[in-house]
């Protein structure tokens, strides 16, 4: 295995940070009930958005003794956690600490905290030529997670096409044009680095992935990388390009919240999710889709990204639905991407995404797990690929 591609992460401990993290939930919750307290002890009227609000007298005095407590016990747990197994050793210890990256990525990286996942990529074997295949997770997922029922679209591709599989691991609760940014530079260190001359790349994105990937070749053009002149085609599995109803649905839940000056603390509680899940609110790909923008806008506020010319590109998308049957626009999606957004058509032809009908393909009677395990994608992408 090549020494440029290896992600395993050894020698940082995982246990503080699961205690640091307890004692930073704790602080949070207790402002959030705090100001829930004070609101309902000061404002008779139950409409209109209240200022964060703290209590007066002795109650502030047991708020304030809770957080002192809560900073003390932290301080005890940061000596005796080291001491626990270390979870992340185990896959499930991985899957809960990639879990926890995508809902809190952006806390945990800004405060340092050691769960943070880095950026970082993994060669399955030695080289096999010039030729290679990038593999990129979803949110909330990891690089071991692309076996599903004992099944590796990276491995499969190396198989049949002699592909070399590299899988990229990273922090999904970051933006997702901040991964991007960084995934671009890290190709162009790879394609340096890697022993053999790589004449052609091939991308494959799951969900948020695909976002990761497009956001990619956006910034590799604007610093003139040379890795994504190799790019010779992408292929995207589930992937909202134009954003997933349910994180509008729970923006939604935040803005209704706000509306009660008693229920809008809680609204911070559903404002704190990741910066990567509010991205797929409608698919950002670029900083400016999401840089000074509300935190809750209801509007789409991207910037149009084309496909990347060239690049021969391969969409799938998962349906619940039973078969064809339905009319284009009414087929159930896999339960989290609908159909149309995970094949990038939009009514206005602005973000509609050109993927040639022969490039396009749904599995039906399958979720959005599904497209990782299903023998019939792993032959698309041989075909594709090939």
């Amino acid at each position: 295995m090549p020494a440029h591609a290896t992600i395993e992460r050894k020698g940082a401990p995982v246990a503080p940070g699961i205690g640091r993290l307890a004692v930073d939930a704790v602080l949070g919750l207790t402002g959030v009930v705090e100001s829930m307290h004070g609101t309902i002890s000061r404002k008779p009227f139950p409409v209109g958005t209240a200022p964060e609000t703290r209590t007066r007298g002795i109650t502030r005095l047991v708020y304030q003794g809770i957080r002192s407590v809560t900073q003390l016990v932290g301080g005890g747990l940061e000596v005796v956690l080291p001491l626990l197994p270390e979870p992340a050793t185990t896959p499930r210890g991985q899957a809960v600490v990639s879990a926890l990256n995508g809902i809190v990525g952006g806390h945990l990286e800004a405060s340092g905290n050691p769960l943070a996942i880095p950026m970082r990529f993994r060669s399955a074997g030695a080289p096999a030529g010039g030729r290679i295949v990038v593999l990129i997770h979803g949110l909330c997922m990891n690089d071991r997670q692309w076996r599903r029922q004992g099944h590796d679209h990276g491995e499969a591709l190396a198989k049949r096409l002699g592909l070399a599989p590299v899988y990229l691991r990273y922090n999904t609760g970051r933006h997702v044009s901040t991964n991007g940014r960084e995934l671009a530079a890290r190709l162009e260190a790879l394609v340096s680095s890697w022993p053999a001359p790589v004449r052609e790349i091939a991308i494959v994105g799951h969900s948020m992935g695909g976002l990761v990937a497009r956001s990619a070749c956006h910034y590799a053009r604007l610093a003139g990388h040379r890795w994504v002149e190799r790019l010779s085609a992408l292929a995207f599995l589930g992937t909202p390009h134009h954003g997933a109803p349910l994180e509008r649905a729970g923006n939604l839940l935040d803005l209704v919240l706000e509306m009660s000056p008693y229920a809008a603390p809680l609204a911070r509680v559903g404002g704190n999710r990741g910066a990567g899940i509010t991205d797929l609110r409608f698919g950002n790909l670029l900083d400016e889709d999401w840089n000074g923008q509300p935190p809750r806008h209801r509007h789409d506020p991207r910037t149009p990204v084309p496909l990347p010319a060239g690049v021969r590109c391969f969409a799938v998308a998962a349906s619940r639905s039973q078969g064809p049957g339905a009319r284009p626009g009414r087929l159930l999606g896999d339960g989290l991407v609908p159909v149309d957004s995970a094949l990038g058509r939009h009514r206005d032809p602005r973000f509609a995404l050109a993927f040639p009908a022969e490039r396009q393909h749904v599995l039906y009677c399958s979720g959005h797990m599904d497209l990782l395990g299903a023998p019939e994608i792993a032959d698309r992408l041989a075909g594709w690929l090939s």
